[in-house]
């Protein structure tokens, strides 16, 4: 807290001052040299209307309610170990107006909305990109499928490029990890084409740099939920 020198007239010491005096956090001692200052030096008294005039103003239309004298007197010698001083005729500090505490709970609650309304805007993380896609191909054979994965519905569309698959085997889309098996997506159809819902647990690993395969199963898919046909396509998927 800034001690009220009456030697010093730094502008902008006095500026803190005279906002300490009229928010009343100053000792009973310092808000005696204060007052005795005000009776003296106009510039430093114009100071403190300032700052009354400007925090009045968030009670303007508010009823004020003042304690009992006797409600004041013991909150102040409790604060300061001392008891209040005569105010009578001096300026009454803001601090012990009941309006001014109700509107200063009420700007802090709307400040609190505020924040909540605007919270997950500016403080989220970034959101994973919604949607990716994934060119699957293989070397030496005839299947080259497009991959559009949806986050937002956990939806995978097939789009076959070109296939050429014998009728008595399914082609089956796995998610491949490094150092870990392949996780099945579900079985296309003949062509390679159509929509796959991505199971809840796996779609935080569908991301871009996610690699996907095509391996050749037996018709329906794999009977052992692991890849046993070559895996004949792949592709890493990238966001858009």
């Amino acid at each position: 807290m800034t001690s009220p020198d009456q030697n010093s007239r730094d502008p902008r010491r006095d500026e803190v001052i005279a906002g300490e005096y009229v928010l009343g956090v100053l000792s009973a001692e310092d808000r005696r040299k204060v007052e005795a200052r005000l009776q003296s030096d106009r510039a430093f008294a114009a100071m403190v209307n300032r700052w009354e005039e400007n925090l009045s103003a968030i009670n303007h239309e508010l009823e004020t309610m003042s304690p009992p004298p006797r409600v004041f007197t013991a909150v102040e010698q409790r604060l300061f170990d001392a008891p209040l001083a005569d105010t009578s005729g001096a300026r009454r500090s803001i601090w012990a107006s009941v309006a001014f505490w109700r509107s200063a709970a009420l700007a802090g609650f709307a400040f609190s909305m505020a924040l909540l309304a605007l919270g997950p805007e500016i403080f989220a993380p970034p959101e994973r990109p919604q949607e990716m896609i994934a060119e699957l191909s293989g070397s030496d054979n005839p299947i080259s499928l497009m991959a559009h994965y949806d986050a937002a519905r956990g939806v995978l569309t097939m789009t076959p490029a070109a296939t050429r698959q014998d009728g008595g085997k399914s082609l089956e889309l796995w998610l491949v990890e490094d150092g870990k098996t392949p996780v099945s997506l579900g079985v296309l159809s003949q062509s390679g084409d159509g929509t796959l819902m991505v199971p809840e647990a796996m779609r935080p690993m569908m991301n871009a740099g996610a690699v996907l395969a095509v391996s050749v199963e037996p018709l329906g898919g794999s009977p052992t939920g692991t890849a046993t046909g070559p895996m004949v396509a792949s592709g890493r998927a990238r966001s858009f």
